[in-house]
């Protein structure tokens, strides 16, 4: 049953983050995001780290996805307009991407050395207490570059749309 439930969500964060790709409308991406975020809680959550899927969808299915979205709103940002392509690129966009997934699958199926198989509910490290340890010591800097990294984009955000209002 499990492998089952695995199967089906990972379908959906697929099929959801294939959408947020081909979408045009960037509210609309960002909504299929958000379908992409919850099933990655389903899959942290039956891997046994509960912390990690409540927080999937706490911190970026929620507050992440919410500050996307009013970055989107306040930079008014329209759906795209399709571009002219050339024949070539859109008769052989489709092969060639198909060729370079497969070249990268069989390099990754090369240098990765095969690993036990996957125990569901049997990771013990997703506590709250695991998390919170490893992310103020191992990495912090990590951390702190990106809270500095998304304050920077918040202020970029309101400086592109406050120089669109005058």
């Amino acid at each position: 049953m499990t492998g089952v439930i695995f199967l089906v969500f990972a379908a959906v964060a697929v099929i959801c983050g294939i959408n947020v790709v081909v979408r045009t409308h960037p509210i609309g991406s960002a909504l299929w995001l958000i379908g992409v975020m919850g099933s990655l809680a389903v899959l942290y959550l039956q891997l046994g780290a509960q912390f990690l899927g409540a927080a999937q969808v706490i911190v970026y299915a929620g507050a992440i996805m919410v500050l996307f979205v009013i970055v989107i709103m306040l930079l008014n940002a329209a759906a795209e307009k399709p571009s002219k392509a050339s024949r070539m690129a859109r008769f052989l966009g489709i092969p060639l991407l198909i060729g370079l997934l497969a070249a990268l699958s069989c390099a990754i199926f090369r240098t990765v050395p095969e690993a036990a198989t996957v125990k569901f509910g049997a990771f013990t490290g997703g506590s709250a207490q695991d998390v919170g340890r490893a992310l103020f010591t191992t990495y912090l800097l990590p951390f702190e570059i990106t809270s500095i990294l998304v304050l920077i984009a918040i202020v970029g955000a309101v400086v592109l749309a406050y120089k669109e209002m005058d």
